[in-house]
């Protein structure tokens, strides 16, 4: 074999190489200098990519700007302005702070930038391609920075090879677009793709406003208040009605400290405190802000900047857990049937995704695309947009139209299922074998039947766990079952929770146990299936660090028994059957996150057959 000589790197090569740690695609590009301009005190950021990115990137905003003397050290590598020592890692407040955003974004890409300073009395022009200097003058410019990216990859063809369609690149950098706005309300942003605005905020500190913009009118009137304050940490934000659900994790949002994370530590936190209120495989809408204390945290984990180490995670979780479901709990949450239903479930919530346009915000668009033509006319980039106070004042925010709500009554003095309001509700029978409609207060309440005998089951099997009420069957002859390893490892684990609802087991030899007795109200299921379908689902380990797993599924299990869809029921039946949800801390979701009950209002009625016009 050849012997081959140890020799250095040349600089060119060492930047390209940092660059594939830093700059992935052009959503990476795009955060990273969008971050450098929120630390530099920007009020106004503005987005502009082509291409998905790939061929054109801009970012302009009115910070503090870079004095002229520093425009080349802010290229070199490990050149920033936020830390000095080891130590400042633990404690880092700001974003970009690693110091290699624009010596890597350059490496791969030509840059031009025009900055400059508040008290400085003309700016800077600087153009580097490649890693390489190739302009650097002083020129006229407003105060601030613009940074524009031109053919990103250019260099390194086989890194550009791996990007996806322009579409999907571009969808990126909207995502990236909204974590940044949700998290710096203070900061108006816009966001222009091929030239169409897609995304404006006006910056007015008001979350609120910001998820109006962002998501629609309906996301933001499903909204619960949520915060707490605990040992190291504070939460504040938004957890959305479980009728918010989809079917991916896309609308879970939580920043750490100012800063967009992925968090999946939080994220099972939070879906497991919906446990119970959203159907299998459906997350919730989640908006929260969480602040930890110095130390807590480590963010200086991956280049991405979007895992993080949280000390004492388990407590967090368990934490976390807890205070969502006591919010999400003892409240009513009874989805109504709206008219125009079939048309609103079908579309998207306004603003999500970034090829919709609402009616306003397109006509406000094409105003804002005028003024930016009429500056590029007399100027090499582009100045911050002010917008004219007509358009979008900033002391009227985003505001809906109230809404006339006459013809309903108040849900807090007039609950549905409250014994108190019984003599109040009449039943009205029973459609397709399966619903029961009640009128109530003006409205029409219809009841699935399964989904309310499955939750009073899953809490009346719950409730016997917890008092230790469960009763243990023998069964003769006991059951031979094989186990995997992982199997056998997770009934090692949690054997004594086993043991508590009713199971009785011994080793058998080898991989195989001998199952002796079950919970005594599962007679009528497998032994068999009931005991592997149990210990599958414990795979899946809750964060909790007194989980209840075991106790869960054996609960879930007794939902076998409840009555079915077809399954004729007496009226006096149906209300035993209310009367027991009555006594429920949730009784609005079956132990599956399917709604039990459902309304619509005389109001709507009176609306579909034309009544009211």
């Amino acid at each position: 074999m050849e012997r081959r000589e140890i020799t250095l790197l040349s600089r060119e090569t060492i930047d390209k190489i940092a660059a594939g740690e830093v700059v992935e695609r052009p959503v990476s590009v795009v955060k990273e200098l969008v971050e450098n301009a929120i630390d530099s005190g920007a009020k106004h950021i503005t987005i502009e990519i082509k291409d998905g990115g790939t061929t054109y990137i801009r970012v302009t905003d009115d910070g503090m700007g870079i004095a002229f003397d520093q425009i080349p050290t802010a290229f070199l590598r490990h050149s920033t302005s936020k830390i000095r020592t080891d130590k400042d890692l633990f404690s880092i407040r700001t974003l970009g702070f690693r110091g290699e955003a624009l010596s890597s974004i350059s490496a791969v890409s030509r840059v031009e930038v025009y900055t400059k300073t508040p008290e400085a009395f003309v700016g800077g022009h600087y153009v580097i391609d490649g890693g390489r200097e190739v302009t650097y003058e002083e020129v006229g410019a407003p105060d601030g920075t613009s940074i524009i990216v031109y053919d990103l990859f250019y260099n390194v063809p086989a890194r550009k090879k791996f990007l996806k369609t322009a579409q999907t690149e571009g969808g990126y950098v909207y995502d990236m677009a909204e974590h940044l706005a949700l998290s710096h309300t203070e900061i108006a942003f816009n966001v222009l793709i091929n030239g169409k605005e897609r995304l404006h905020t006006i910056g007015n500190g008001s979350i609120e406003d910001c998820v109006y913009q962002i998501f629609g009118k309906e996301t933001r009137k499903a909204l619960i208040p949520f915060g707490f304050e605990s040992e190291g940490f504070k939460v504040s934000g938004f957890l959305g009605e479980p009728l918010l659900n989809r079917g991916t994790r896309v609308y879970e949002n939580f920043f750490v400290n100012g800063r967009y994370v992925e968090g999946d530590i939080l994220k099972k936190a939070c879906e497991e405190g919906y446990n119970g209120f959203l159907m299998q495989h459906q997350y919730p809408f989640l908006l929260l802000f969480f602040d930890f204390q110095e130390g807590q945290i480590d963010v200086n984990v991956h280049p991405s900047k979007l895992n993080i180490r949280i000390e004492n995670s388990r407590f967090v979780a368990a934490e976390i857990t807890a205070k969502v479901h006591e919010a999400l709990s003892h409240r009513e949450d009874i989805s109504e049937v709206k008219v125009d239903s079939e048309q609103t479930e079908k579309r998207e919530p306004e603003g999500r995704s970034y090829f919709a346009e609402p009616f306003e915000r397109k006509r406000l668009s094409e105003i804002r695309e005028m003024v930016r033509e009429d500056i590029r006319k007399d100027s090499p980039y582009e100045r911050k947009y002010e917008p004219p106070a007509k358009e979008i004042p900033e002391s009227e925010p985003y505001r809906e139209p109230a809404a006339d709500h006459s013809h309903e009554r108040n849900v807090e003095q007039l609950t549905f299922l409250e014994e108190t309001n019984k003599p109040e509700y009449k039943i009205i029978g029973q459609v397709f074998g399966t619903y029961w409609i009640i009128e109530f207060d003006s409205k029409m309440y219809i009841i699935d039947q399964h989904a309310a005998h499955e939750k009073v089951l899953f809490e009346k099997t719950m409730e016997s766990i917890r008092k230790k009420t469960m009763t243990s069957q023998l069964i003769n002859p006991p059951i031979i079952m094989s186990l995997t390893n992982q199997e056998q490892s997770l009934l090692s684990e949690y054997a004594s929770d086993f043991e508590k609802v009713g199971f009785s087991f011994e080793d058998f030899g080898g991989h195989e146990i001998k199952i002796t007795a079950i919970p005594g109200n599962m007679l009528n299921l497998s032994p068999k299936d009931l005991f592997i379908n149990i210990l599958s689902s414990l795979k899946d380990i809750r964060v909790n660090e007194d989980s209840d797993l075991v106790l869960e599924r054996v609960a879930s299990m007794s939902c076998k028994a409840a009555v079915k869809g077809h399954d004729i029921l007496s009226v006096r039946e149906a209300e035993a059957l209310i009367d027991e949800l009555m006594t429920l801390e949730n009784p609005y979701h079956c132990p599956h996150g399917r709604p039990t009950i459902i309304s619509m209002s005389k109001y709507e009625l009176d609306k579909k057959f034309k009544r009211i016009v």
